[in-house]
């Protein structure tokens, strides 16, 4: 089994968001999909919603983001 960094998606609201990817990141959005449905029993049916929980999961562990934001504050 694979250890991938996002867990099932929440069931949320839809929201509309426009993003320009490069075809290759787009690709590998599309396969992150297929491999997260595969281990979750989730079809991921559209790959976009996928950006969100990344970023997200980003920021969270980004830990010079974190020491940034608890200065700023």
């Amino acid at each position: 089994m694979t250890k991938l960094k996002l867990g099932p998606l929440a069931d949320d609201k839809p929201l509309k968001v426009t993003v320009e990817l490069p075809a290759s990141v787009h690709r590998d959005l599309i396969a992150y999909a297929e491999v997260l449905g595969r281990e979750t029993g989730q079809q991921v049916k559209e790959p976009v919603k996928l950006i969100v929980p990344m970023i997200e999961r980003f920021m969270a562990t980004d830990r010079g983001f974190a020491k940034a934001r608890r200065t700023a504050s």
